[in-house]
């Protein structure tokens, strides 16, 4: 049997039952491949091609269409606008809402909804995204995991009046699109910055007051490399009350924090920290340890500027071959373009502050996240009732 989600003592004029009490539930289907005239037929059709879609609101395109041939000779339906989709698949607990008449594939659940009575479809939109975890805990499966058909059949919901429904749905779409917004800025500022990237790092745009001659030099006359050994972190019990960051150079970045107060790299910052076998590399300006000691700590030589060659070195293209250390034997010989100290500095002032807005961003966006995320706790339990106006 499906753990019931929602178990707690109901607020006043909450109603707690089965999801299927509250709306039609729907499954897909998919129409066979082996008939051209069933598909590209004008019916948006989700599918797993489209996860990257879900999570976001409405949804209002997807990858592939089926035709009214496809409908009528399988088992796939037209769900109408505003039905609501879950993936039981791939992309477990993704959901979405549909912006126009759409059909599904078999991995996903579509509810439609009553958006004048009983269940208002962006309320159980916020619902499944405020429960997604617990879609995930129940997928089960060696290879893929999925959710079973018989789970949503005894999956239950809590909801308020409709009126206190679509008011709590309306809130928490005011923060969506406050977020929407912000990723929104945060894309063309990370966008401008390729930009500033593309015309100051290689000369093709230059700053005012700056003139004559770029050198060509390669990596390893303008970094030092430092192995980390006396830097690698002997606990990996790592907790955020602890005071020391510990480092990879990967996406990844900030593995967690230490205890550790001795092997401390603090004295030539800021540096680049950079990945021996895949070439990936950060900037760093505050005291960290290491984790792996297949990493190399550069530092500039006199005369160059970090910020600038870490910029630079961002814009390399170069295909990592077999798991080999890269630094000594291919990236230290790489040419680089190369203009003076002071109008590298000048570049990197430039792009430091875009750097400043873009971290801004994400800050606000994280902001912007982490209070929805305490709304829907409060709201969608009712914990905190919201001001219904009367008709």
């Amino acid at each position: 049997m499906a753990r019931n989600i929602t178990t707690e003592k109901l607020p006043e004029g909450w109603t707690y039952g089965l999801l299927d009490d509250f709306s039609v539930r729907c499954s897909g289907h998919t129409p066979s491949k082996s008939y051209p005239e069933y598909w590209d037929g004008g019916i948006k059709w989700i599918s797993l091609a489209d996860s990257h879609r879900l999570d976001k609101g409405y949804v209002f395109e997807t990858d592939n269409e089926i035709s009214p041939e496809g409908v009528k000779n399988s088992s796939a339906e037209i769900h109408p606008a505003e039905t609501v989709v879950l993936s039981r698949d791939a992309g477990i607990g993704k959901s979405g809402v549909m912006a126009q008449p759409m059909a599904v594939s078999q991995h996903f659940i579509a509810w439609i909804c009553d958006n004048t009575n009983q269940l208002h479809s962006w309320f159980l939109y916020n619902w499944f995204q405020f429960h997604k975890r617990e879609f995930e805990r129940q997928a089960v499966g060696s290879t893929i995991k999925t959710i079973g058909l018989p789970y949503f059949k005894k999956l239950k919901i809590a909801v308020p009046p409709f009126p206190e429904q679509k008011k709590i749905a309306q809130i928490l779409f005011t923060w969506d699109q406050a977020i929407t917004a912000t990723k929104r800025l945060l894309e063309n500022s990370q966008q401008r910055k390729k930009g500033l990237m593309q015309q100051l790092l290689t000369g093709k745009k230059r700053l005012p007051g700056f003139e004559g001659e770029w050198e060509k030099i390669e990596l390893g006359d303008v970094l030092k490399y430092q192995q980390p050994t006396p830097f690698l972190v002997k606990s990996t019990k790592y907790s955020n009350e602890f005071p020391t960051p510990v480092l990879t150079a990967g996406k990844t970045f900030l593995l967690g924090y230490t205890d550790e107060n001795f092997g401390i790299y603090s004295k030539d910052l800021p540096a680049v920290i950079f990945d021996d076998f895949t070439t990936a590399s950060q900037f760093v300006d505050f005291p960290f340890k290491a984790k792996s000691s297949a990493m190399k700590i550069l530092t500039p030589k006199s005369g160059y500027s970090i910020r600038y060659i870490f910029g630079v070195m961002q814009m390399l293209r170069f295909s990592v071959g077999g798991h080999q250390r890269h630094w000594i034997s291919i990236f230290a010989n790489l040419v680089i373009p190369c203009p003076s100290f002071e109008e590298q500095n000048a570049i990197s002032e430039v792009l430091c502050t875009a750097d400043k807005e873009i971290a801004a961003l994400h800050n606000h966006l994280d902001m912007l996240k982490h209070e929805k995320k305490a709304l829907m706790q409060q709201l969608l339990t009712g914990k905190w009732r919201v001001q219904v106006e009367a008709a």
